[in-house]
């Protein structure tokens, strides 16, 4: 029993990384239904920020993370309004643009900094473990829990109670008309680009303190989130978290009762079993298109 509380708290853990790259890809993909396969590399990008602050000016990673989020979600701008602003509603020419933008990010931190791994200190504030009966829980991923249910608080209210949300669900509702009230559709998608990516880079500067730092280090947790987004329903936010608990926790009894390879085999033939049955997802998007 002591060994199924740990894994089940390990798979939480993991659940709350997996959570906040997917918010990220959820919100790109219901806002404008771009497949954003340069996401992984946000996360790799985060994770290359944290350790650059670290190294040249020593910020710790809960110091650095706001300056992170504005790194990385400059980024995401910068590849909206460069590349995917000029491809919407081309779905197959956006996989294609964005895979080529991930490439490119990828080679370009290589050239720079080099493919060797680097390594980031965690906090030492969250140093040390919380002990429960047998059940032994870090306190980095205790607080990794509770941060990313604060970041889906905070998403929660910039989507429904802020004036940024409103003139998004809007635009997605129906663009040309909110246009016709002087919503500017394109300010909101980039907005909306950088927000997403800036979440994914958060979410690559919080994980640094448990994997090492590659410039490949984003590729599976990208596969990971779409999966996520995919089983939620795309768009919705409730779904999101549901599905990013049940994926992490999934992969985690999985990979205790096999290996870490046949647990995500386990895991993607019962999300295809899922899709067949549920192919829009378990809390499918209700606004009307």
């Amino acid at each position: 029993m002591d060994a199924f509380l740990n894994q089940a708290f390990a798979g939480l853990s993991m659940a709350s990384i997996l959570l906040m790259v997917a918010l990220g890809l959820a919100i790109i993909y219901g806002a404008m239904g771009v497949i954003n396969l340069a996401h992984g590399e946000f996360v790799m990008l985060g994770a290359y920020s944290a350790w650059l602050l670290q190294t040249s000016l020593g910020l710790g990673i809960l110091v650095a993370l706001p300056i992170v989020f504005l790194m990385v979600a400059l980024v995401g701008l910068l590849v909206e309004r460069g590349v995917v602003r000029w491809l919407y509603h081309r779905p197959l020419d956006t996989i294609l643009a964005t895979w080529g933008v991930a490439i490119l990010l990828q080679q370009l931190v290589r050239s720079v900094i080099g493919s060797e791994s680097r390594y980031v200190a965690g906090p030492t504030i969250l140093d040390g473990n919380l002990v429960l009966g047998g059940v032994v829980m870090s306190n980095y991923r205790i607080f990794l829990i509770f941060f990313s249910l604060a970041v889906v608080a905070a998403t929660w209210f910039l989507l429904k109670r802020s004036e940024f949300g409103t003139k998004l669900r809007a635009v997605i509702q129906n663009k040309e008309i909110s246009e016709c009230y002087g919503i500017r559709a394109d300010r909101v998608y980039a907005l909306a680009f950088a927000y997403g990516a800036g979440l994914a880079g958060m979410a690559g500067a919080l994980i640094t303190p448990l994997v090492s730092v590659t410039p490949s280090m984003g590729t599976y947790l990208v596969v990971d989130a779409f999966l996520v987004v995919i089983v939620g329903g795309v768009g919705s936010l409730l779904g999101t978290v549901a599905a990013a608990g049940m994926v992490g926790e999934a992969t985690a009894m999985f990979s205790m009762l096999m290996n870490d390879t046949i647990g995500r085999i386990a895991v993607l033939l019962a999300i295809i079993f899922l899709i067949r049955f549920k192919p829009m997802g378990l809390f499918p998007d209700k606004v009307r298109r």
